[in-house]
């Protein structure tokens, strides 16, 4: 089934009145005050709406963590970013680097054996 994304409300509800029926994420920063509202109004056209909070991240290798560090943020979900590689791989300098920038996003570098559940994967 497919998967829209929608960055605002105004975006969620035209989804919503498109009655394309699939699932509505909202992945936007006011979200968790419409998400009620827009799960009901989605229910009548068949549209499953959710609303997440947290990204579970599985990443791969060392240079899809830098990528996806320095790529620019598009969600307002706090990312957990689980390594399924060795953290010891990356300098000391650049760990540190990469730690503060999950930092200033809210976000967590964490070790891969804690995951439990992938939203996403980093390759």
């Amino acid at each position: 089934m497919p998967v829209f994304v929608a960055r605002s409300r105004s975006n969620a509800i035209q989804h919503i009145n498109s009655r394309v029926i699939g699932t509505l994420d909202l992945d936007y920063e006011s979200a968790w005050q419409d998400a009620l509202e827009l799960q009901s109004l989605g229910e009548k056209y068949g549209i499953r709406v959710q609303y997440r909070t947290i990204e579970h991240i599985a990443v791969r290798s060392p240079e899809a963590l830098v990528r996806g560090l320095r790529a620019p943020k598009v969600t307002f979900r706090q990312r957990h970013l689980y390594c399924l590689f060795d953290l010891a791989m990356l300098p000391e300098q650049s760990l540190s680097e990469l730690e503060a920038l999950a930092i200033r996003y809210g976000d967590y570098i964490l070790a891969g054996r804690l995951l439990r559940e992938t939203t996403l994967v980093w390759e």
